[in-house]
């Protein structure tokens, strides 16, 4: 394994909690937009699951069946786009990559604090996409694919 860091590192309290317990988990009976994401390297699989007031995100929920990360980082981000525009979701998904990939948090807002639990990935680059697999099915669902992959 080409990973630096001792593995302990990566998995925090409270990204095991938010793995173990998810919140907005689970298929809706209605949604507007749906996609898969895999990761075959690990067999990650996320669905997202998102209902649409006009250009605005009114609610996600998930499905997510991986490790700890892969679930955490779906949970996190359905609590986060409510509210967002489809633009403003897919800055703050790509944010979430930036703060996997360089190991440096953003204390600028609360949704970015949140996200700065992500920072220990980037000693285990291939984590990354443990991380953004859930993001990237968001921006599938809401450009209207239906599958994603993380390679």
């Amino acid at each position: 394994m080409n990973d630096a860091g001792d593995i302990a590192d990566l998995y925090s309290k409270t990204l095991r909690e938010l793995a173990r317990d998810p919140a907005h988990k689970g298929r809706p009976e209605a949604f507007d937009a749906t996609a898969r994401g895999d990761n075959p390297m690990c067999g990650d699989r996320v669905d997202i699951y998102v209902s649409l007031e006009g250009d605005r995100i009114r609610e996600a929920r998930h499905v997510a069946r991986g490790c700890e990360i892969c679930q955490a980082s779906a949970s996190l981000l359905a609590g986060l786009v409510p509210g967002k525009t489809r633009a403003e979701s897919s800055a703050l998904g790509q944010r979430a990559g930036e703060i996997a990939k360089s190991g440096i948090g953003d204390d600028g807002s609360e949704e970015l604090r949140r996200l700065s639990l992500f920072t220990v990935v980037h000693k285990f680059p291939s984590r990354v996409k443990c991380v953004t697999l859930a993001w990237n099915a968001l921006d599938a669902a809401l450009s209207g694919v239906k599958e994603t992959s993380s390679e």
